[in-house]
Parts: C-alpha cells; sequence; structure tokens
C-alpha cells in the first residue's frame, strides 16, 4: 500500500476496560478514496476501535497517523479537526431546532449589528443549501429537524461530518433503519465522496451491500486482527467464515415444528390514533412463526404495539385461546403471556444504567415479585441472579459479569440480554420487532435457532423484519402490510420477495390484493 494514499493508520491498538480486553494489537490502515468494510461480530471490537480513531477512547498502546503524521486526539472535536468525523448508530440530532442549526451547531456564524452579535441566519442558509447541493440532498435547511424521517436525519449526519471537511467519515450500520431506496440514496452520496478523495470506514452487518458499496475489508475476531482483504476477493461464505471462525452452511435453522391450533386470533382492529392502522385482521397458530413485512410507514410497530397495550384501540376484537381479551396497558399483555421485543433496543429495550443482571431480571421481577420475596419485604438477591445467569449462559452473552452495566455491551449482546429479560417470563406469544438489527450473522443464527425452539415447544413468534431473506427463511407464513392496511397473507410455499415488494406498495383487500400479487406475477 503506497504511503501517500495512506489517510488514516491505526497502529498495533489495544484497549481494555474492568475484566475485558476489547482489542489487542489490532492495525488498520485506510486508503483516500475507498470504502473500506469494518467487520466482525458483536463483541468483536469494531466500535471500540472507531471510537479510539473518533477521540472518545484513548488506547492503552498504539499509536494513530493521519497522512503519515502522529497524532493525539484526546477528544471528538480534536478528531474532527484532524479530519475524521463519526456517524453513530443511534442519531442524536436535536430535535426541536431546524436542519441548518443542527448542521453548524457549535460553529453558528455571526453578524455584528449596532455592536451586538446576532446569528447570521442567511449565510448559514446559503452555507447549508449549498453542501446540500454538492451532496444532493433534498432538504429544506430550515425544516424542524423533529418532523424529519430516519433516513434525512442519517444524510443530515453525512452533511454535518462532510462540513468540518472531514477526510475520514465513520458510518456505523449507516442502513439499518433505511429501506432499500433510501440505502441506494445514500450509496450515491457515498460514491461521491469517495471521487472527491473522501475515505469512508463502513461498519456493517449486511454482507449484501459490503460487497457491493466496498473496495477493501478487514475483519476482527475477539479484539483481534484477522486480516484485511480486496472486496473482489470475497464472497458471502468467505467472509462469514472470517468473522466466525468456522464454516457456517446454513443462514437459518432447519424448520423442525409442527403447527397447531389458532392461538391469537385479532379481528377488525384500527387505532385510535390518527393516520395509523385500520382494520386489521389475522390469526396465529400455536407453533407458528408469523412474519410481517411492509415498507417505512406501513404501521407494523404501531399495530404490535397495541396488541401490546401500548397504543389505544377504537374498535375491534383480540382472542387468546378462544377468549377475548382487553389489553390497556403492558401489565395486561404481560398476565397474558405477550411479551414484546421493541425495535429500538437502546430508546426502548435497556436501562443504560443498569446491570446486564438487572435489565434482564427486569419483567420477571415486576410480574412475579412474590417468587423473589416469599412474600415478605426483602429480596432474594440469590434467587434473582441465578435467574440472570441462567440466560447470560444459555444465550451465550458476552459480558464481564451480571454487575456490568449493560451499556458496556455490544449491540448484539444487550439484544440477547432483552431476549432473555422476555424468556425469563416463559411468554406464549413472543413478539420480535426487528430482532437481528445491527446484529452480526452468528449472534444472528443464535436468535433463529432460538425462535425456532420456542415454536417447537408449541409457542407462538411474530417476528416484524425489514431483511427480505430473514422474512423467507423464518416465517411460516408472512403477513404484509400497506400504509396501515392488510394487504395480503402468503403462506411459506408461496412467498417471493416479487410478491412481497408487491403487496407492500399495494392494498385493496386481503383478499382481492394476493389475487393481484398471484396474477402479477
Amino acid at each position: 500500500m503506497e504511503a501517500n494514499n495512506c489517510v488514516l493508520a491505526m497502529e498495533h491498538i489495544s484497549k481494555s476496560f474492568p475484566g475485558v480486553k476489547a482489542l489487542d494489537d489490532v492495525s488498520l490502515t485506510v486508503r483516500s478514496g475507498t470504502v473500506h468494510a469494518l467487520m466482525g461480530e458483536n463483541g468483536a471490537g469494531k466500535s471500540t476501535l472507531m471510537k479510539c480513531a473518533f477521540g472518545l477512547y484513548q488506547p492503552d498502546e498504539g499509536e494513530i497517523r493521519i497522512e503519515g503524521e502522529r497524532v493525539s486526539l484526546p477528544t471528538p472535536k480534536a478528531a474532527m479537526v484532524a479530519g475524521i468525523s463519526m456517524i453513530h448508530q443511534e442519531l442524536n440530532p436535536i430535535m426541536t431546532r431546524n436542519v441548518m442549526e443542527n448542521i453548524w451547531v457549535g460553529r453558528i456564524p455571526y453578524r455584528k449589528v449596532a455592536g451586538v452579535h446576532w446569528a447570521d441566519d442567511k449565510k448559514m442558509y446559503q452555507d447549508t443549501e449549498k453542501l446540500f447541493q454538492d451532496l444532493g440532498i433534498g432538504i429544506d435547511p430550515r425544516e424542524k429537524v423533529g418532523s424529519l424521517s430516519v433516513s434525512h436525519c442519517q444524510l443530515l449526519e453525512i452533511a454535518r461530518a462532510v462540513s468540518y471537511g472531514a477526510k475520514v467519515i465513520i458510518m456505523d450500520e449507516p442502513t439499518s433503519s433505511l429501506t432499500e431506496s433510501e440505502s441506494e440514496l445514500l450509496f450515491g452520496i457515498i460514491r461521491k465522496l469517495t471521487a472527491q478523495g473522501v475515505a469512508i470506514i463502513y461498519i456493517s452487518h449486511k454482507i449484501e451491500e459490503v460487497l457491493d458499496i466496498t473496495d477493501e475489508v478487514t475483519v476482527l475476531r475477539d479484539g483481534r486482527f484477522v486480516g484485511t482483504w480486496p472486496t473482489k476477493e470475497l464472497d458471502m461464505d468467505s467472509i462469514v467464515s472470517k468473522m466466525v471462525g468456522r464454516e457456517m452452511t446454513n443462514r437459518f435453522p432447519k424448520p423442525r415444528h409442527t403447527m397447531g391450533d389458532v392461538y391469537l386470533e385479532v379481528s377488525h382492529l384500527t387505532s385510535a390514533l390518527p393516520h395509523s392502522f385500520s382494520d386489521i385482521s389475522f390469526t396465529l397458530r400455536k407453533g407458528e412463526i408469523l412474519g410481517i413485512g411492509g415498507l417505512v410507514g406501513a404501521q407494523r410497530t404501531e399495530l404490535m404495539e397495541s396488541i401490546f397495550g401500548l397504543r389505544p384501540i377504537a374498535s375491534g376484537s383480540i382472542h387468546i385461546d378462544g377468549r377475548e381479551v382487553k389489553i390497556g396497558n403492558p401489565g395486561e399483555a404481560i398476565r397474558h403471556k405477550i411479551a414484546l421485543l421493541t425495535e429500538e433496543r437502546r430508546v426502548t429495550g435497556i436501562i443504560p444504567m443498569l446491570s446486564v443482571g438487572e435489565n434482564i431480571i427486569l419483567a420477571n421481577q415486576t410480574a412475579n415479585r412474590r417468587k423473589y420475596t416469599g412474600g415478605g419485604p426483602f429480596l432474594n438477591y440469590g434467587a434473582r441472579n441465578a435467574d440472570a445467569q441462567k440466560y447470560v449462559d444459555s444465550l451465550s452473552i458476552k459480558t464481564p459479569g451480571l454487575k456490568a452495566q449493560i451499556q458496556y455491551l455490544s449491540g448484539g449482546n444487550q439484544q440477547k440480554a432483552l431476549l432473555g429479560r422476555w424468556m425469563l417470563l416463559e411468554p406464549d406469544i413472543l413478539i420480535m420487532d426487528e430482532p437481528t438489527r445491527g446484529i452480526d450473522v452468528g449472534a444472528k443464527y443464535e436468535i433463529y435457532c432460538l425462535m425456532e425452539e420456542m415454536v417447537q415447544r408449541g409457542k407462538c413468534v411474530i417476528m416484524i423484519s425489514s431483511e427480505m431473506p430473514e422474512l423467507m427463511g423464518m416465517s411460516d407464513r408472512i403477513m404484509v402490510m400497506c400504509e396501515g392496511h392488510l394487504s395480503g397473507i402468503l403462506n411459506r410455499d408461496e412467498v417471493t420477495d416479487e410478491r412481497i415488494m408487491y403487496l407492500a406498495s399495494t392494498y385493496e383487500n386481503t383478499e382481492r390484493s394476493n389475487e393481484d400479487a398471484k396474477e402479477n406475477l
């Protein structure tokens, strides 16, 4: 690799936290004008390495060079001044301010009028507009960020990174919340940036897009450097093998379950909130995995949150095992043996400052407090820890211990801890909203096996997913929604990605949409 083409070199980086060595002698070299993928299972050290590059962490050993010069990056501000920007997986814009203020926060231009400094909104608008024109972003600089979609917030973060004159932009799971068309828009911007000489470090678990968009791939495993290869020399199987250190012949476990009688029946359910779902009817059988597909705005999450008691229902009914039930809050849903693994684990899932053990035990301690008190005033910490440890072991959660704060675990291990929380309740119906978003291929397979084990025991699983292979590989039936309406339900032997996309883009009524889908394919 030519030295004059190397924009970022991280050499022999090591970093430890209490109880765990996150990075052990890791090196990474990134060339200008390229997209460099950083891959590995959850807990491999990818995010830790990038936080060292961005000044959030200080490495215990090793050095960082930018364009050949050794640098010290004590803070993110120092990293941005040096030419490194990072777009995190969890976006944190200032929702109450407008777009241009978010772009230039901390650097807002001022003009002096009668001895008083005022924000120069005109210059800020012009600078933002020019920046957006160069990147091909069609967002009004004066629009409130709170009204933007997730994809537009992602583009805003990219524009802010470019506004610093970044030589290297780190993108952590940038397409995890984007649709296919939104991802293509992102890829177009990435190509524009690399054509201008900007280097992109691309962290993703979506191997297909890594093969499509990147030039080189570096793999980490258990905090150690495995190797760097030109993307053109790799395929899906070879990347998976390098990540997990073993051959994986199947992406999904072989289905061995048998469906039983109808257990959940939802009839003509309509939301009490405006612009939401309307007149939804479906059934769920014992021992069934029901997939739910649809595009952004399909109201899939809203429907499941209503069944779990998080959102009000205007009309319709829910029957469980033949009996009508009224669910007005999550506590009532839990009493009916329904559990919900939410879409945004950091926002509505984990409690960051609590320990791994506390996060796992939380729901069961609330629902079955007597189990841990024996009816007395004091908690039995031994019983609590035993239950939490059971799922740390069975789900192979990588953690220094039950007392470690969950916020320091990798995304995949956080997700498995949340699964443990709900499995401890032994639910009859487990609703999983994007259960493998931002999770590596090894952890995905473990979650798929858990789903298969549940339905083999006669339990029911509902899985919302935006990943087509996941929907098709795991579901017995797929229910497709479009703009708050049910547009079709497909059996496993009827499913194709074209048929799902057709139903996700149109609706009339269930029977009509199913027939149209078959006639059009």
